[in-house]
């Protein structure tokens, strides 16, 4: 394989539709409110794209320096388990990233916040810095906290809250009470994409000692877990729905939820570990669905 190939390999492309669903939703949320700028629309997008690669990298490195991807791995190969990139290649593959990240950070803030805003620019500026110790802290280093069953609580707060609601008060500069609905919608769809990966993982994840919150509860406990994830995410749209509704375009996010609902029947009646990499993907666009479709809906129908 090529070097670009492996870069790219690396970057883990079919992760990053996931990675922009609370920026489409919380753009959708803040039209509600007032006019979109779509600089920000555009520079947004691009920063939740670098943090998700900047993250991918991380944990290409966190997880082939500690042995947990190895020969017993069910899902695709890593670029440095399996050897296309070099431990030296990847950790300034980081850094460039990062470097990147910040700059994107610097921009958007600029485009949202101007110079008569310092104070929310620098509030802003930290939960950029924040976001990136996140994505790197997820599984590099000796206390790396996705491997202590942290990693639920840090992709809800910064898929979900963050990155809806963030995203939401760049455009508004406030966050209404209901919006938190859809922010913890996206919240639960983005952690039970997670879920997923790490019942799929389970066997090797205990073997390479990654606690996560499937490691700690069992494979049956982590389905009922995961079920219970994706139905609170559906009740949350559809109280946000009820308290806000306007018009049937609405109801079009709710087409996405087909998918997810015979993604459970089929998870339902799963034994087996080796047969949920495919839904991985399912679960994950079908976030990416609900989320375009919210943002169509509220920027162009309402």
């Amino acid at each position: 394989m090529s070097k670009p190939k492996a870069w790219i390999n690396a970057a883990r492309l079919r992760t990053l539709p996931l990675s922009v669903s609370g920026i489409l939703v919380g753009t959708g949320l803040a039209s509600i409110y007032g006019p979109i700028d779509h600089l920000v629309f555009v520079l947004a997008i691009f920063t939740t794209i670098g943090f998700q690669v900047t993250s991918n990298f991380a944990n290409d490195y966190g997880d082939g320096v500690k042995g947990t991807d190895n020969e017993n791995r069910i899902g695709p190969k890593r670029a440095l388990q399996s050897g296309l990139l070099t431990r030296k290649a990847l950790k300034n593959g980081i850094i460039i990233s990062v470097v990147l990240n910040m700059l994107l950070v610097i921009a958007l803030l600029y485009a949202a916040f101007g110079r008569e805003n310092m104070v929310l620019s620098l509030l802003f500026l930290a939960l950029g810095g924040f976001s990136i110790w996140a994505a790197i802290n997820y599984t590099v280093g000796a206390k790396a906290y996705g491997y202590n069953g942290l990693g639920d609580f840090s992709v809800f707060l910064f898929f979900g809250l963050l990155g809806v609601l963030g995203s939401m008060f760049l455009y508004i500069k406030t966050v209404p009470l209901l919006t938190v609905l859809p922010a913890i919608s996206v919240g639960l769809l983005s952690v039970g994409v997670l879920n997923l990966n790490n019942l799929r993982d389970i066997e090797s994840d205990r073997q390479a000692g990654k606690n996560t919150v499937v490691v700690k509860m069992g494979f049956k406990r982590g389905k009922h877990y995961h079920t219970a994830l994706l139905a609170l995410s559906f009740l949350c749209m559809l109280l946000f729905t009820f308290f806000n509704y306007q018009h049937f375009s609405q109801l079009f996010c709710f087409i996405a939820f087909v998918p997810i609902f015979l993604h459970l029947k089929f998870l339902r009646k799963t034994t087996s570990a080796h047969l949920l990499d495919p839904e991985l993907k399912k679960l994950a666009l079908s976030t990416f669905l609900m989320s375009a479709l919210f943002y169509f809906t509220y920027l162009y129908f309402l």
